[in-house]
C-alpha cells in the first residue's frame, strides 16, 4: 500500500511504475479500472493499492482485514515529514507492517534527502544507513529515477518476511472496494491471498455470497483465474459486501449461504453490542487486576503545546501504580480529524483535543462506534484527569453535548459594531439556547452564548439542518466567511 501526505507524489509514483511495468502496445491503456493494481519486474509479480488514504487503510484492519503486506511511506525531498506523513507513520505502525519510505521529488532545486531522514528517524522511523531497520530509497516520479531500486527493495523485504502463498487450494482473501453497478449488480474487487479464484467458484464475502460468473483484471480484461496476490472485479455476489471484508470460496452452495446468513446476525449482534474504548473503562480494568492500557491520539493547536503535553502525560507512567500505563498512539498538531477517528476505533484509543475540535465529518465517523474524545484547554486539567483516570478514581463530571454544526456564508455589520453572520445549518439543529464554539481551520477562537437567532426577520427558537438562518453572538463581532460553528449544551454524566 502507496501511503502519505497529499502532495507528495503517490498518484505520480503509482503511474510512473505502472507506465514503466507494461509492455508498449499496452502503454496507451493503462487506465486503472479498480483501486489496484499488479505489475511485472524480473519474473516476480507486485501488487500495489491505491487506498484513498490512511483513513480507508485503517477502516480495513479495524474490520480485521490486512490487505497489506508491505507499506511504502511516500515522502517528498523538499517538503519533508508533514502532519499528515506523521499520522500515515502512526497507521502503519499500528498495523505492525514492514515499511520502506520512498524520498521522492530529489530531482528539484530544494531537494533535502537527508532531512526527511533526519525528520524520520525523530518518530523513530530509523534508516538502514543510520543503524535503524527501515530501507530508505530516493527517486522521482517525475524523472523516473530510482524506481527499480525501488521494486527491488520492495521485493528484498519481500523475501526477508518470506511473503508467500499456496496457489494450489480453495481461494480466499480480502475484498478491497464494492458498489453496485447499474448494468452488472454488485461488484467486489478482491485481493486474492491463497489458493486460487475461478469462474463459478462459490464465494463467502463478509455477509454476502454467490458464485463468481465473471472475473477482470486490473485492465478490465475478462480473465479465467486469479492467483495469490492477484487483484480482479468479481461479478456474481447477491449483495456489496464492506472494504475489508475476508472471502473465502466453498464447495457447497448451501455452506455458502447458511455462512452468510451467521455473518448477517452476528453483525446486527455486534453492531448492538460493540462500543469503542471508554475513559471509564479503565477503572474497571484496574479493578479487576489486569494491566490496563491508556492509549491516547493527542492533538493539539500548535506545536509547543503538543509537546508540552506529550511530556507531562508520559510521565504519569513514573507516577501511577504499577499494572497501568498510558502510551500515545499518535500526537500532531491540526484539528481532529476523520483519520484519528478510524486510528482510534483500530487500536482503541482515546483521542484527547487541547484547544482543537472535530469537523463535522469527523463528528459524525465518530458516532457510530462511540468514540471517547476529549476536550481541554488547561493543560493541568488534562494532565489531572488522566492521572485521575489511571488511577481508576474518575468522578461524575459535566459533558459538553453537541446539537449541531453549521457554516458561515456572509457576514452582516449592523449599527454599533455588533456582527450577524449568515449561517447555513450543516448537520443536527441550532436552537437559541445552544452555547456556541466558533472553529477557524480546526482551532478554537470563541465559545460563549448566542445573542440573537433569526429566520428571516423573525425570531427562532431552532433551526435544523439544510435551512439558513441569521446568528449574532454575546461579545464577538470576529465572525468570518468560511467559519464554522459547533453547538452544543451541558450534560452531567457519571464516568
Amino acid at each position: 500500500t502507496i501511503m502519505g501526505h497529499v502532495d507528495h507524489g503517490k498518484t505520480k509514483l503509482l503511474d510512473s511504475i505502472r507506465s514503466a511495468n507494461v509492455a508498449e502496445g499496452e502503454a496507451g491503456g493503462i487506465t486503472q479500472h479498480i483501486g489496484a493494481y499488479q505489475i511485472e519486474t524480473h519474473g516476480r509479480k507486485i501488487t500495489f493499492l491505491d487506498t484513498p488514504g490512511h483513513e480507508a487503510f485503517t477502516a480495513m484492519r479495524a474490520r480485521g482485514a490486512q490487505a497489506t503486506d508491505i507499506a511504502v511511506l511516500v515522502v517528498a525531498a523538499d517538503d519533508g515529514v508533514m502532519p499528515t506523513t506523521r499520522e500515515a507513520v502512526a497507521h502503519i505502525k499500528s498495523a505492525n507492517v514492514p515499511l520502506v519510505v520512498a524520498i521522492n521529488k530529489i530531482d528539484l532545486e530544494g531537494a533535502n534527502p537527508d532531512r526527511v531522514k533526519q525528520q524520520l528517524s525523530e518518530i523513530e522511523v530509523m534508516p538502514e544507513e543510520w543503524g535503524g531497520d527501515v530501507p530508505f530509497v530516493e527517486v522521482s516520479a517525475r524523472e523516473k529515477l530510482g524506481l527499480d531500486d525501488l521494486l527491488e527493495v520492495i521485493s528484498l523485504v519481500a523475501d526477508v518476511n518470506e511473503l508467500k502463498a499456496n496457489p494450489h487450494k480453495s481461494a480466499n482473501g480480502v475484498v478491497i472496494e464494492a458498489k453496485i453497478d447499474p448494468k452488472r449488480g454488485p461488484v467486489a474487487t478482491v485481493l486474492v491471498q491463497s489458493g486460487t479464484l475461478n469462474p463459478k467458484d462459490v464465494v463467502v464475502a463478509g455477509s454476502s455470497w454467490g458464485r463468481v460468473k465473471a472475473m477482470f483484471d486490473d485492465r478490465g480484461r475478462r480473465i479465467r483465474r486469479a492467483e495469490p496476490s492477484m487483484p480482479v472485479e468479481i461479478l456474481g455476489l447477491l449483495e456489496v459486501p464492506q472494504a475489508g471484508d475476508p472471502f473465502q470460496t466453498f464447495a457447497d452452495e448451501k455452506l455458502a449461504r447458511d455462512l452468510a446468513e451467521q455473518r448477517t446476525l452476528a453483525r446486527r449482534v455486534e453492531t448492538l453490542s460493540d462500543r469503542s474504548f471508554k475513559l471509564t473503562d479503565l477503572s474497571s480494568q484496574i479493578q479487576e487486576g489486569g494491566v490496563a492500557e491508556l492509549r491516547l491520539i493527542l492533538k493539539a493547536d500548535v506545536s509547543g503545546s503538543l509537546g508540552a503535553i506529550q511530556n507531562a502525560l508520559l510521565k504519569l507512567n513514573d507516577e501511577v501504580p504499577e499494572g497501568v500505563r498510558l502510551s500515545m498512539t499518535l500526537a500532531a498538531t491540526g484539528g481532529i480529524s476523520e483519520s484519528d477517528v478510524s486510528l482510534a476505533a483500530a487500536t482503541r484509543s482515546i483521542i484527547i483535543g487541547f484547544n482543537v475540535r472535530p469537523d463535522v465529518a469527523a463528528k459524525r465517523a465518530a458516532e457510530g462506534p462511540g468514540i471517547d474524545i476529549r476536550f481541554y484547554n488547561i493543560i493541568y486539567n488534562l494532565i489531572d484527569e488522566m492521572k485521575a483516570a489511571m488511577k481508576g478514581l474518575l468522578a461524575p463530571v459535566f459533558q459538553d453535548v453537541t446539537d449541531g454544526y453549521a457554516e458561515v456564508r456572509n457576514t452582516f455589520k449592523l449599527p454599533g459594531n455588533d456582527v450577524v453572520a449568515g449561517l447555513y445549518v450543516l448537520d443536527g439543529r441550532v436552537t437559541r439556547n445552544s452555547r456556541a464554539r466558533v472553529l477557524r481551520s480546526g482551532t478554537v477562537v470563541f465559545e460563549g452564548g448566542i445573542k440573537s437567532l433569526k429566520r428571516f426577520k423573525d425570531d427562532a427558537r431552532e433551526v435544523a439542518a439544510g435551512y439558513e438562518c441569521g446568528l449574532g453572538l454575546e461579545g464577538f463581532n470576529d465572525l468570518q466567511v468560511g467559519d464554522q460553528l459547533e453547538f452544543f449544551h451541558r450534560e452531567e454524566v457519571a464516568r
